[in-house]
């Protein structure tokens, strides 16, 4: 069963090919990091311009890598949300559009429920049930998962997204867009013991908040302009990862579960996935860390999910709109 899946929720304009929901024929990602980098951070208004450009195209790869045409696909599986409005407009118009006309099923896929299946499409699987932790420019969110459409969520961020906090700590030093990966590579230089900046827990909860210790950072490098950016980078990604894995490790812990899932841009971080191995190790607990290239944002892990709704015949309507907000 082939499911072509599409995905334009941000800033990337992705289409892909999977097959029973676990193997991945063709994965095409067309990015925006150029279009974007000179305004340090993403403009809604240029990203969806760029995916109207690039949807046609890239669905076009897609299916001529996997040599394959629409007759040969089995459903259209879209991200609804959430994202940016405007980005998801595009797939959602292009994907009930080819479907249409194509008269192929339509499903629609949360784009963090896409993260989670984007597990299914690496070995090892986990196994149900399992902590699913998506931490990324938008989210960062613990579930558990006990199956497809069985997800409880044990937490959220209550201001800034870890990701964000990523972005907006190397714009203040300088280092560009996108952040995380730049934070990620200076920190190696650093120590990450020079500063110690806030763990932000949140007493009694699960919940994330980030955007005091981006406050903290802010308020360090006003006072100390000749820090060095290296030790600033990676005490900043320290007080981030451990709290991450703190919360994480500890949600597991009280759900009784043994198996952990990171998902999401951030979860590409070298050290955190170091960490939270480390922790899980330590605990018993076996953490499934995926290849970088899906962690980001790709239309991969909206077709793997996109299989289960198409088993599940959970089809949508031609009515079916885009969402900024949608909740798992």
């Amino acid at each position: 069963m082939l499911i072509l899946g599409i995905d334009t929720s941000c800033d990337d304009t992705s289409a892909s090919v999977v097959e029973n929901g676990a193997k991945i024929i063709s994965n095409i990602v067309s990015t925006q990091d150029e279009i974007h980098k000179k305004y340090g951070g993403i403009v809604p208004e240029l990203a969806s311009r760029r995916h109207i450009e690039m949807i046609l195209p890239v669905v076009d790869e897609a299916l001529n890598k996997a040599n394959l045409r629409f007759k040969d696909i089995s459903a259209i599986a879209v991200c609804q949300g959430p994202g940016l409005i405007g980005s998801l407009l595009v797939g959602v118009c292009f994907a009930k559009s080819i479907s249409y006309f194509n008269k192929l099923p339509l499903v629609a896929v949360n784009h963090l429920e896409g993260h989670i299946f984007s597990s299914f499409l690496e070995d090892p699987l986990p196994e149900f049930p399992f902590i699913a932790l998506i931490v990324s420019g938008g989210h960062t969110n613990i579930y558990r998962v006990d199956g497809f459409g069985l997800y409880k969520e044990l937490s959220k961020t209550r201001d800034d997204a870890a990701g964000e906090a990523f972005d907006k700590v190397a714009k203040l030093l300088g280092l560009g867009y996108p952040g995380g990966p730049l934070i990620d590579m200076l920190s190696e230089k650093g120590n990450p013991e020079t500063i110690h900046f806030p763990r932000p827990f949140v007493n009694k909860s699960f919940d994330f908040s980030f955007s005091g210790l981006k406050t903290s950072v802010l308020n360090y490098v006003k006072k100390n302009p000749n820090a060095k950016k290296e030790d600033v980078a990676a005490s900043f990604q320290s007080a981030v990862i451990d709290v991450i894995v703190t919360k994480t490790i500890e949600a597991a812990k009280k759900e009784q579960i043994n198996g952990i899932v990171l998902a999401g841009g951030v979860s590409a971080n070298k050290a955190l996935r170091k960490r939270m191995e480390e922790i899980g190790h330590k605990e018993k607990i076996k953490v499934y860390l995926l290849p970088p290239y899906l962690c980001t944002d790709n239309a991969a892990m909206i077709a793997a999910a996109g299989f289960y709704h198409f088993k599940e015949k959970d089809f949508a309507n031609f009515d079916l709109n885009p969402k900024a907000y949608l909740p798992l």
